[in-house]
């Protein structure tokens, strides 16, 4: 079984690389990729990760990407991309240098509103990843569990609307980001397409290389579901899937339960 949808605290999710490893040897998968934020640094760990646990650890990433035209959030997956992988790179530090920017400034909005938080503890929690997400924030704000009321009314609060920390950065181009997986030699997918509403997108990505779409994810239903089989049909894509798991700092999920179809193991595997 493979899960190609799994993050670790390279960037914000909350266990190391190792921990996830382990629980998808309990959930009894074979295959596994980290597709960590605009990050591709992880190669070496996975490479070791892989032999010591004897899972196959395809290298990926999910790069954080916009659709301009229609001004909207998309996020674009990528496997088995060269270990140098200089162009996601490049294209990648850019998003990581304006996150972290922002990240810092929402930080002192936080404190400057009277919140208990403490820059070190921000810190502690984004060691690994370098980079501060509102996850490693909200890790310093509350204990509460990531589905409850009490943190989500939290991170409204702070992150949404009118919140004292809202806004975000400038994404870079979806079609772009395509563009810098297929240079490196990698599969890029269209990432979680009914949670975003990027299924419009679909033709262009796929004028510019895009050769995957993701139809296995919790927060697809089945319309989203039949829609993404449709644009594979259509556009003779492979279909993917996977638990999108994120440890404590994201959506309760189990690992081995949104797993990925066959159609793309023979192209990553």
């Amino acid at each position: 079984m493979m899960d190609l949808h799994l993050h670790s605290n390279y960037s914000d999710g909350s266990e190391s690389m190792e921990e996830v490893v382990k629980r998808a040897k309990q959930a009894g998968l074979t295959t596994i990729s980290f597709v960590d934020h605009d990050r591709q640094t992880n190669v070496a760990e996975a490479r070791r990760l892989s032999e010591l646990y004897e899972i196959q650890i395809i290298s990926g990433i999910e790069i954080s990407a916009y659709d301009f035209v229609r001004n909207r959030k998309v996020h674009i997956l990528g496997y088995g991309y060269k270990n140098d992988a200089q162009h996601i790179a490049a294209l990648c530090d850019t998003v990581l240098h304006r996150r972290q920017a922002h990240s810092l400034a929402q930080l002192e909005k936080i404190i400057a509103a009277g919140y208990d938080i403490q820059t070190k503890t921000v810190e502690k929690y984004a060691k690994q990843s370098g980079v501060i997400y509102k996850q490693h924030m909200m890790h310093a704000l509350t204990d509460a569990p990531f589905q409850s009321e009490q943190y989500q009314s939290l991170y409204r609060s702070i992150f949404k609307g009118n919140g004292i920390a809202a806004g975000d950065i400038t994404y870079v181009c979806a079609v772009d980001a395509v563009e810098a997986i297929v240079k490196d030699g990698g599969i890029a997918v269209l990432a979680h397409p009914g949670q975003l509403d990027s299924f419009e997108l679909v033709p262009t990505l796929v004028s510019h290389g895009l050769r995957g779409i993701e139809r296995n994810h919790f927060d697809h239903t089945s319309a989203h579901m039949e829609q993404v089989e449709e644009l594979a049909r259509t556009y003779h894509l492979f279909m993917t899937g996977g638990s999108d798991y994120h440890g404590i700092y994201g959506k309760e999920v189990t690992l081995g339960k949104w797993v990925s179809p066959s159609s793309i193991e023979k192209a990553l595997v």
